[in-house]
């Protein structure tokens, strides 16, 4: 494997669409209009059929409209290079997705009680958003322990029952060999199922797992890791993580590390990434739920835990699960990396780093406003390449690619899927059951008596999910095509499973407000023309080019999919970006 990287993936241009649904994010079409084309809509398939003169001037309409649309590129390109604010484009971009994704939440709230839940956990945990409750104080005997250790770190001993001559086939011991090796043919595709991968390995589907995957990549010999080593430290991490938590065991970490080595291998990022950055985005698959205890982040800051008071209350578990898996690696023959060299393992440590604490599900919002603009900016300013030579830019889509992995559950075959959901369903119902035994308010979702695992879905498709591999399909079309088929399958069906029930009463209005209110989200630096504005009607802006000339009014709607990277790009800075006299105010320092 080599161990330089090509510098960048060609992202291809707009293409023809199936039938599939297109996720919030793309609501209508761009629709541009002109004084001098009043009567003009850009969409591909205008005919010309009448006579051949009025083909002429079809002809001549869109001459004119490449020009304009030319004229629309150099004043985005401007607006990129020149725009004096402290807020990046990406941010921009993530608060009105925000705002769009908190519209959706909105209408879905006022559909029903069950969809009012289903809007309030999508809205509390994936908004980075914090409820405000009252914190219990410590008792004493949480008080007495050392805030410097790092919890959950068990001694284990597993070099012994070890030997390079007598290691098995997939690094671990079971009677179902020949069983393993049909599932694990499947190591290279989508949707392998890691259930019956456990059940084949022993239940140590992580360690088997990561042992086939550093063999097929070949890294064991790359970084020189020694075999009892490497066997020794999954079996350990492997250990660390509880079997009696429904979910977040060695099955999903299992399965994250599995969807990753696949992502990696998709043909559009083929020879992309470095041999030091693929062993370090599956070694962050691997340990990112290391140790979970089988709740939230916001139960461990509402009932004022350990490791809420000693990471001060942000990314709480994401920290926790990086410290105990980087701990492990100073147990005894469990130091994979001790053939690196202290530069390669700094820069391992941080991407790493930087990896887990994507999984925080408080940050999805931003993680995909980043990897929308980039992908679009870079269509616009790099000709179709998007250029990955700078960290940022690499670390960005690795951050990315595991966040898909760690919510690609509904992308997977349709029995697979509903078993990871009825494990899901099931942590999060145990978790309400603390929270009723300890008179707490129980969480959205997990209140078992409540809650409708069919809506969750589809909202969670709807508003999280597809938006998010939609995205990702832009960037490595047409490799994720059939995944997206799979996800759109997926929401069908539960969609079709939802109960049929009559309506219930009509909310009042006191109610009505009450659960509008709640999912507004407070943006600074908005005016509040822009914040009431709804950006599914019409709004006018000056399209100003390089000389300052004016183009006339355009009327903008928001992105669709069939729209090019420079028009989704001249959409989205036109709707964030004050008239011209703001601008000029902004550049010279006594702006918004």
């Amino acid at each position: 494997m080599d161990s330089q990287a090509s510098p960048g993936v060609v992202l291809h241009p707009s293409f023809p669409q199936s039938q599939r649904r297109e996720s919030f994010l793309y609501p209508v079409d761009i629709i541009i209009q002109h004084p001098l084309h009043e009567n003009t809509t850009r969409t591909p398939d205008t005919r010309c059929t009448l006579s051949q003169s009025t083909a002429m001037r079809g002809i001549e309409t869109y001459q004119q409209m490449a020009r304009e649309t030319l004229e629309e590129l150099d004043w985005c390109l401007d607006q990129l290079e020149t725009i004096q604010t402290h807020r990046s484009v990406s941010e921009m971009a993530s608060n009105k997705f925000k705002r769009m994704l908190n519209r959706e939440l909105s209408h879905l709230s006022e559909m029903s009680r069950s969809g009012n839940q289903v809007s309030e956990y999508i809205s509390t945990t994936f908004l980075d958003k914090q409820n405000e409750v009252e914190i219990p104080s410590p008792t004493l005997r949480e008080r007495e322990k050392p805030m410097c250790h790092i919890s959950g770190v068990k001694k284990l001993t597993h070099s012994s029952s070890l030997s390079i001559s007598a290691m098995p086939r997939f690094g671990v011991k079971t009677e179902h060999e020949d069983a393993l090796a049909r599932e694990l043919s499947d190591l290279n595709k989508w949707g392998l199922n890691i259930f019956r991968v456990a059940e084949f390995s022993n239940n140590r589907p992580l360690s088997c797992t990561m042992f086939a995957i550093f063999q097929e990549r070949d890294l064991l010999k790359t970084f020189r890791i020694p075999v009892d080593t490497f066997v020794t430290y999954i079996m350990t991490l492997e250990d660390h993580y509880h079997a009696n938590v429904a979910y977040h065991n060695s099955l999903h970490a299992a399965d994250v590390t599995q969807s990753t080595h696949v992502l990696l291998s998709t043909p559009a990022l083929d020879a992309v990434f470095t041999d030091l950055e693929i062993l370090a985005a599956l070694f962050a698959a691997a340990i990112h739920d290391v140790d979970h205890p089988g709740v939230s982040n916001q139960f461990l800051i509402n009932t004022n835990s350990e490791l809420a008071l000693m990471y001060n209350d942000e990314s709480v578990l994401e920290n926790h699960h990086l410290a105990v898996g980087f701990k492990l690696l100073h147990e005894d023959n469990c130091d994979i990396f001790q053939n690196l060299s202290k530069r390669q393992r700094q820069s391992l440590r941080k991407l790493v780093i930087d990896m887990v604490l994507a999984t925080d599900m408080s940050k999805h919002m931003s993680l995909l406003a980043d990897l929308k603009t980039m992908v679009e900016t870079k269509k616009v300013t790099s000709s179709g390449v998007l250029l990955l030579d700078h960290y940022t830019d690499r670390i960005q889509v690795l951050r990315n690619m595991v966040h898909c992995a760690d919510l690609s559950n509904p992308t997977k075959p349709l029995a697979v899927y509903r078993q990871w959901t009825e494990r899901i369903m099931e942590e999060f119902f145990r978790q309400g059951d603390k929270e009723r035994e300890r008179g707490m308010e129980i969480s959205p979702m997990c209140d078992k008596h409540t809650a409708s695992v069919e809506k969750s879905q589809v909202g969670f498709i709807d508003y999280i999910v597809h938006p998010l591999w939609e995205t990702w399909g832009d960037l490595v079309h047409p490799d994720a095509q059939e995944i997206l088929d799979t996800l759109e399958d997926n929401r069908d069906w539960y969609q079709s499973t939802i109960p049929q029930s009559p309506s219930p009463p009509p909310l009042k209005d006191k109610e009505l407000n009450a659960c509008m209110d709640k999912f507004q989200f407070e943006l600074t630096l908005e005016d509040s023309s822009e914040r009431d504005h709804s950006y599914r009607g019409q709004r006018e802006r000056r399209c100003c080019c390089d000389e300052g000339a004016a183009l006339g009014p355009l009327t903008l709607i928001p992105f669709t999919r069939s729209a090019t990277g420079a028009r989704w790009l001249c959409a989205f800075l036109k709707h964030q970006l004050p008239d011209r006299s703001c601008r000029e105010a902004m550049h010279c320092g006594t702006g918004v």
